[in-house]
């Protein structure tokens, strides 16, 4: 499972939590102007917008998880377990699978906007990267400066919603997802005061009652809830340091530590990674379930007009930092 979040300060930041019982051999990579980008059922686009993301990378093929480009927009990959659904190829759309979809959009759009148009025309298809790898059901949640939308392709086709909030989790659809809200409208960073009864005196014992009954549990819909909110009521200053080290915290407040959730197969889901993109100077930063550390790689520093695919393998030892 995972959370995805934007965050606008004086920049604007977007990331994940990719939260899974199993690992790839992911790596932070930069898919440069030059690239040719394949596509099963489309035409091959030799040139286009350089990108930096997590991926997979597999015959030299970029798996992007979560990425964004060097105009600022950004897309994540979440999953969307028993709700997606992918189609056989369709007369007079673009065809695209699941695991283009990334490199499609980035690859070509600039803005919301223009991922919205070329979305109405897509339809997502039924077909694996290989054997090995089958297809993910997933939604996506994408992301400019300003505005957000979340895509969800289902057994009705490619539903696409604007996503005010800037925030996704997995199950269930979006819609939903917006409307449970509704349940935690009294939710507040504030000291709350007593509505119980004026009959009897109650007394505040703790700074934070005020947010008493925000889910605290790992299932999709309490991450959501519980990200909105703290993304709703974050304070932050506006410098680089303080905006990236608020987006981990607002990330860090709904990881997984191992343990926290088993699957039926005895294995652990954790949080494997998180990242936090400064989408306007293309500074991706991340950090791994075993190195807590922030690492960066810097899109703008590499050679965006080659022809090959750039790769950075995650840094996961543990890293002590000694005072004395």
């Amino acid at each position: 499972m995972c959370t995805a979040l934007t965050l606008l300060t004086q920049d604007h930041y977007f990331g994940r939590n990719l939260d899974l019982e199993y690992a790839y051999k992911e790596t932070v990579t930069v898919t440069p102007r030059n690239f040719p980008l394949t596509f099963r059922h489309s035409q091959t686009i030799p040139s286009h917008h350089a990108m930096i993301g997590m991926a997979f990378v597999s015959d030299n093929y970029p798996l992007y998880y979560d990425a964004t480009n060097e105009k600022g927009l950004s897309i994540a990959g979440l999953n969307f377990p028993k709700n997606a659904a992918y189609h056989k190829p369709k007369e007079g759309k673009h065809n695209i699978t699941p695991f283009e979809l990334i490199p499609w959009i980035l690859g070509q759009c600039t803005t919301v906007r223009e991922a919205l148009t070329l979305l109405l025309e897509t339809n997502l298809t039924d077909e694996p990267f290989s054997e090995e790898l089958p297809l993910s059901p997933l939604h996506f949640i994408i992301s400019d400066r300003d505005e957000s939308l979340t895509a969800e392709p289902m057994s009705d086709g490619l539903n696409l919603y604007p996503n005010p909030l800037g925030v996704l989790t997995n199950n269930p659809p979006f819609p939903l997802q917006l409307f449970h809200l509704n349940n935690y409208m009294h939710l507040s960073p504030h000291t709350p005061k007593n509505f119980f009864s004026t009959d009897f005196p109650l007394e505040i014992y703790s700074n934070g009652m005020g947010a008493l009954g925000m889910p605290g549990d790992w299932s999709s819909q309490s991450r959501f809830v519980k990200t909105v909110f703290l993304k709703l009521n974050s304070v932050c200053g506006s410098s680089e340091e303080e905006s990236v080290s608020q987006f981990f915290h607002l990330l860090g407040a709904v990881e997984h530590p191992r343990g926290s959730v088993v699957m039926d197969n005895g294995l652990c889901e954790i949080t494997l990674y998180s990242s936090c993109c400064n989408t306007d100077r293309g500074i991706y930063y991340y950090r791994t379930y075993e190195n807590s550390g922030i690492s960066a790689v810097d899109l703008h520093r590499e050679n965006l007009d080659d022809s090959r695919l750039i790769s950075y393998p995650l840094k996961k030892g543990v890293s002590f930092d000694f005072q004395n």
